[in-house]
């Protein structure tokens, strides 16, 4: 019961729903993370993303806290005043006595409050605590690792400031919730002055585990036989190990972010996960249903016109024929996959060329790394582009001249002498200036590491240097997408909407936003079984592949064999039509919903209810504690024949556009799209799905 009120569970699709709802007006929480305003990695899109839907539930008293950084102040927080009595009690009492707290809004969606503590003004108290952290744990940080000495100032800040706030919390509950390694030492020293809080420790990756597989260890399959202290020791990272496991035993409830990497937690740091709280998006729908395919045809003549650019002098394939695919994230070769990914493109290669397809793919890796600016090649590229273009419309607005002249006089002009000596001579110089010697380069930038950077060595190894004969070419671009970037001016956002397929068989991806990003624009992407993403589809999804979600086995299967399957899937997805890759998107755009944090925001609402009910067992109690699953739904198999690649379907030659009008003709979009809404708003309830007016798929030529 909750404060004398019964809280009765029903199911929702294998989910508890509690009938009364926590009383947030009797409550404040706080999360907990380096990242808040401060974009490193994942864990900054999960509370940017996250923070509407909570803020929509707890009003003001939800609030953030994490560290201070100059710029990220200026351009991300509104500061103003606290209007809870006990917050800003804390922070007038820690800038009293030698501190520097900051309060604002942070500038997102749900405008939550932030409470940033500056590391650098503390920084003369790191002695004590390092104490206080000894006398706690018995955990010594070394003094010469500067990153695991800011995150002890930023916990005893975090805990100096919890304690001021329960002090004067006037009978409120606090829960808060601490973010990975880098904010458990918040949680260590809050529960070693027994402060009453609840708390939850959520990690998104463990610390070791992401060592081991960058190793190249067989991680998943020997979990149970690593020796724990020895392969943290023999990383240097012993004493973050040991705070990050700290953290993680002291919490009232534990949580990750998936069930591949709950198993890994239970053998890295000794506990079992209590709740698993998968990773979601703010998900909007178009007022039209289709303005995402509209989207997609719009932001992929843009990459067109990139490769015209990068190609000039080669361009001897159909871009109408052409496929997008990339891979995107931190430069870990192995850990994200990028390593089966090429092996697999050498070996799409060698089918296409083989089977004479007239299908070529393109594919990008944007994975920043070091480098010494553009090369020159790549920019001379874009120029030659930028000056033919200019010179096909001088040319044609004289033609065009010459034309409505005639037209005007009555008379049909003489084709062969409209354009004069100047005209041809301006082409011919046009076309001589695209000749090339070279090959049109495989990265845009000169890199440090030229030498031993591992995709440029394994792409000399595969010997995929986008020769004329290689149906499949590859740009490593080695830094972030910018709409201001004189090579390839898109953002990331509208760079994943113009590509075909994304492809991540990562072999280390606790969750994997990439996929789930895709997934939300309408676009497939691959993903493995040892990705957290990959297992949610699994779950939720009865033929994922049918949605436009690729799971390659890399758990149970060879490198080898996992290498096949993933070459499988790609040349698959080659020998599709362009009907079938809409039907695909429209699919693929239909699961954002599973995604979206209405849904996956009750997977957090249940770890704080079994929060409250662990700390203060006598005020809040919860039945059943039973933990969280999702079995007893899957999102249902399409009832017309797959478009994507599946095991059963025969090899056949690439489907002509002529083939289009009649393939397929079981599919009825609307009918299917209509009992797909209802069969994921009947479990999950989420809300109102916008219909726009109906198209026929073959409106769009993308």
């Amino acid at each position: 019961m909750l404060r004398g009120r019964s809280l009765s569970v029903t199911s929702l699709g294998g989910l508890p729903r509690w009938e009364a709802q926590l009383p947030v007006e009797d409550l404040l929480l706080f999360e907990v993370a380096w990242e808040v305003t401060n974009k490193v990695g994942g864990i900054y899109t999960v509370i940017q993303t996250k923070a509407k839907t909570t803020a929509d539930e707890w009003g003001d008293n939800y609030f953030l806290i994490g560290p201070y950084f100059e710029h990220n102040m200026k351009t991300q927080v509104e500061q103003c005043k606290p209007v809870n009595d006990a917050i800003g009690r804390a922070v007038s009492t820690m800038n009293k006595h030698g501190c520097q707290v900051h309060f604002g809004r942070w500038l997102i969606e749900g405008s939550p409050y932030v409470v940033l503590f500056d590391i650098g003004y503390s920084a003369w108290n790191l002695d004590k605590w390092k104490g206080d952290l000894w006398e706690a744990c018995s955990v010594g940080i070394p003094y010469h690792d500067q990153e695991a000495n800011d995150m002890l100032i930023f916990g005893s800040l975090t805990a100096w400031f919890l304690k001021e706030v329960t002090d004067h919390a006037d009978g409120k509950h606090v829960i808060v919730q601490f973010h990975e390694w880098q904010a458990g030492t918040g949680l260590i020293l809050s529960r070693a002055q027994k402060l009453p809080i609840a708390t939850v420790f959520t990690t998104h990756a463990t610390l070791l585990g992401r060592y081991l597989c960058a190793a190249n260890t067989d991680f998943y399959n020997h979990l149970d036989k690593f020796n724990i202290d020895k392969e943290a020791g023999e990383r240097q990272i012993y004493h973050r190990y040991c705070m990050e496991r700290a953290s993680v035993h002291c919490a009232h409830v534990f949580t990750t972010v998936s069930e591949i990497t709950a198993i890994e937690a239970e053998h890295m740091l000794k506990r079992k996960p209590d709740v698993i709280t998968p990773n979601g998006l703010n998900v909007k729908k178009f007022s039209a249903v289709h303005e995402f395919q509209n989207l997609h045809a719009m932001y992929k003549a843009r990459i067109q016109d990139f490769v015209r650019g990068h190609f000039y002098g080669h361009l001897d394939f159909d871009l109408e024929k052409t496929l997008f695919l990339f891979i995107a994230g931190r430069y870990e070769f192995s850990n994200k996959g990028a390593d089966i990914f090429l092996e697999s493109l050498s070996r799409l290669n060698f089918l296409l060329r083989m089977h004479k397809s007239d299908v070529t793919v393109v594919v990008f890796f944007i994975m920043p790394a070091k480098t010494n600016n553009f090369n020159v090649e790549t920019l001379k590229g874009q120029a030659v582009r930028k000056q033919l273009w200019d010179t096909a419309h001088s040319v044609k607005e004289k033609f065009g001249k010459k034309l409505y002249d005639a037209l005007l006089r009555g008379e049909i002009p003489d084709m062969n002498t409209i354009l004069d000596r100047d005209d041809l001579t301006i082409m011919k110089r046009a076309i001589f200036s695209t000749q090339r010697q070279s090959l049109p380069p495989v990265t845009t930038h000169n890199m440090i590491d030229d030498s031993t950077d591992p995709i440029l060595s394994t792409i000399r190894r595969i010997g995929l240097f986008n020769g004329r004969t290689d149906r499949v070419k590859v740009i490593l671009h080695p830094e972030f997408l910018s709409s201001t970037s004189p090579l390839l001016p898109m953002d990331y956002e509208e760079f994943v909407r113009g590509c075909h397929l994304g492809v991540f068989p990562s072999y280390y991806e606790p969750w994997g936003y990439t996929p789930a990003e895709c997934t939300v624009m309408g676009i497939p992407s691959v993903t493995t079984n040892l990705s957290g993403f990959g297992c949610f589809m699994q779950e939720h999804v009865a033929d994922p592949a049918a949605y436009g979600i690729y799971i390659v086995d890399r758990r149970f299967c060879s490198l080898d064999d996992s290498c096949n399957q993933l070459t499988k899937f790609l040349y698959g997805f080659c020998k599709q039509s362009r009907r079938q890759r809409i039907i695909q998107r429209n699919r693929t755009e239909r699961l954002s919903d599973l995604l979206d944090w209405r849904y996956l925001g009750r997977y957090y609402q249940h770890a704080r209810h079994l929060t409250l009910s662990r700390a203060f067992p006598d005020k809040f109690h919860m039945e059943p504690t039973s933990p969280l699953t999702t079995e007893g739904f899957k999102y249902p198999r399409p009832s017309s024949v797959p478009p994507s690649p599946s095991g059963s379907q025969v090899s056949s030659p690439q489907s002509s556009d002529g083939e289009d009008e009649h393939e397929d003709d079981r599919y009825d979009e609307e009918e299917e799209a209509e009992r797909d809404r209802l069969n994921i708003k009947s479990p999950f309830t989420l809300g109102r799905v916008p219909h726009g007016k109906k198209k026929l798929h073959g409106e769009y030529k993308n």
